[in-house]
């Protein structure tokens, strides 16, 4: 039901959280949901990755943090913050660097 209101400016707040209203702009809104349209994709090859999920919504998280467009974000950046310090794995930080350079994303 939700599928034809994410890729639709006008109608991605019929499916937003009204609780949240004011705390996103609605360029990020539309960047979460083109996010969660490729999440839908039937072909499985054009559905990202939970990597480029996660960095797909970090890089949105830190560039709303520094247009002031996110409030109450905080917490959700640390957690992820020490996330990615935990991880040690070299292969997986590469990924993630090629990914946020991704044109897709």
């Amino acid at each position: 039901w939700a599928r034809p209101c994410l890729t639709n400016k006008r109608k991605i707040f019929r499916i937003l959280d009204s609780r949240l209203e004011g705390q996103y702009s609605l360029d990020s809104a539309f960047k979460v949901s083109t996010l969660a349209f490729q999440c839908l994709s039937a072909e499985p090859k054009f559905r990202p990755t939970m990597s480029e999920i996660v960095t797909e919504l970090e890089h949105l998280q830190e560039s709303c943090r520094g247009t002031g467009n996110s409030r109450g974000s905080s917490s959700a950046g640390r957690r992820s913050r020490r996330r990615s310090a935990d991880d040690s794995s070299s292969r997986s930080k590469s990924k993630l660097k090629s990914v946020a350079s991704d044109p897709r994303v």
